[in-house]
């Protein structure tokens, strides 16, 4: 039996995980786990990393084996606009923001969706790293009609520094 192509996917889908090439291992772990603090599971050599938040098998891996030294892609082709990692509170978020800045990390931009907050950066790779949380949907900006209202605007970050916790 053939499955429509308009079937809505489960709706308990998600994303597993995603994998990068990288340039450099060390370097990638340096920002992910140092700066961002997932956790290393396994690294193979210098050929590739897996790392995680709170014990699963991989939220992302990192590998070079098609990139071992290799530059960013130029602006104007295709690939990866970004990566989101998503936040379980506003204060967990705050305190991302405070681990970048104690890093020297600078925000290529940070935007209050009406749905999320996030904070816009890039990794050490040129890649494209989204750090938000969500709002409840109760919360979430609706049309007239009903249809999901999002915006962007300026997300206050002294106001969101606020909410850390450490």
């Amino acid at each position: 039996m053939a499955v429509s192509a308009s079937a809505p996917i489960a709706a308990g889908t998600r994303i597993g995980h995603v994998h990068l090439k990288v340039a450099d291992i060390d370097r990638a772990l340096d920002f992910y786990c140092d700066v961002l603090g997932f956790e290393l599971v396994q690294k193979l050599g210098n050929q590739a990393a897996f790392i995680s938040a709170g014990g699963y098998h991989h939220h992302i891996g990192l590998n070079t084996w098609e990139s071992a030294g290799g530059q960013p892609p130029p602006p104007g082709t295709t690939g990866l606009y970004h990566l989101a990692i998503l936040y379980p509170t506003r204060a967990d978020l705050a305190d991302a923001l405070k681990r970048l800045i104690a890093h020297g990390i600078p925000l290529d931009g940070a935007s209050d969706h009406g749905v999320s907050e996030a904070l816009y950066l890039r990794d050490p790779d040129d890649n494209g790293v989204e750090l938000y949380c969500d709002r409840p949907q109760d919360q979430w900006p609706r049309n007239k009609d009903g249809s999901l209202g999002m915006f962007t605007r300026r997300l206050d970050l002294e106001d969101l520094l606020r909410q850390a916790k450490s």
